[in-house]
């Protein structure tokens, strides 16, 4: 393979890396992102903060999850991307509770 060739594959690879992660995956399957960087786009349900931080719910078609956060939260109804790290709280059979720690924030 040709150093060009390698460059496109290693550049394919990185860029599968920043995919947008649904939510249900998170909660269906917890174990698997513990602790790892992932990222989400969705609707903004529920906003609270002060005091320069916040926590909010986003919801895609998958389903919805708690972002806290250090800095103040987006407004409800806003469309976010939020990138950070997953950390599931428990599970009791079939019920998952965790939560993403954001790391950063963007508008689709």
């Amino acid at each position: 393979m040709t150093r060009l060739g390698t460059a496109a594959c290693l550049l394919i690879l990185l860029s599968g890396c920043a995919s947008v992660t649904p939510i249900g995956n998170l909660l269906n399957n917890p174990a698997h992102y513990e602790g790892k960087s992932v990222s989400i786009k969705g609707e903004v349900q529920e906003a609270a903060g002060g005091f320069g931080l916040g926590a909010f719910q986003v919801r895609d078609k998958t389903g919805t999850i708690p972002v806290v956060s250090s800095a103040s939260p987006p407004r409800s109804g806003a469309q976010i991307g939020v990138k950070g790290k997953f950390q599931s709280v428990f599970t009791i059979g079939t019920r998952s509770l965790a939560v993403i720690r954001e790391e950063s924030r963007s508008t689709p």
